[in-house]
């Protein structure tokens, strides 16, 4: 059965930090790419990160670059997102998703339930 769990979201004051986990299992890992998509309210899903757990590759939205920081530990199949210098805006629940590496970041198969982050003013 594929899984993939998110887990470190919680609430923090602007300007500071957390770092989310995506906990992946049920498929090859390396085979896949990663991605951190967001969703705050009353608003569409937004692709924040993206990375390849192959070859260590990623991207970034221009909203979070210079702030969040996304990685892979192969080892346990998990992808982290550091996120620095937190925003207001950046409050939303935050998704991990899982698509073949073959297609980049742009197509996705398996998705998370999604962590709540919060950044208070």
């Amino acid at each position: 059965e594929v899984q993939l769990v998110e887990s470190g979201g919680g609430l923090v004051q602007a300007g500071g930090s957390l770092r989310l986990s995506c906990a992946a299992s049920g498929f090859t890992f390396d085979d896949y790419a990663i991605g951190w998509f967001r969703q705050a309210p009353g608003k569409e899903r937004e692709g924040v990160s993206c990375i390849s757990s192959s070859d260590g590759s990623t991207l970034y939205a221009d909203s979070v670059k210079g702030r969040f920081t996304i990685s892979s530990d192969n080892a346990k199949n998990t992808v982290y997102l550091q996120m620095n210098s937190l925003k207001p805006e950046d409050t939303a629940v935050y998704y991990c998703a899982a698509g073949p590496r073959s297609y980049g970041c742009s197509l996705y198969d398996y998705w998370g339930q999604g962590t709540q982050v919060t950044v208070s003013s």
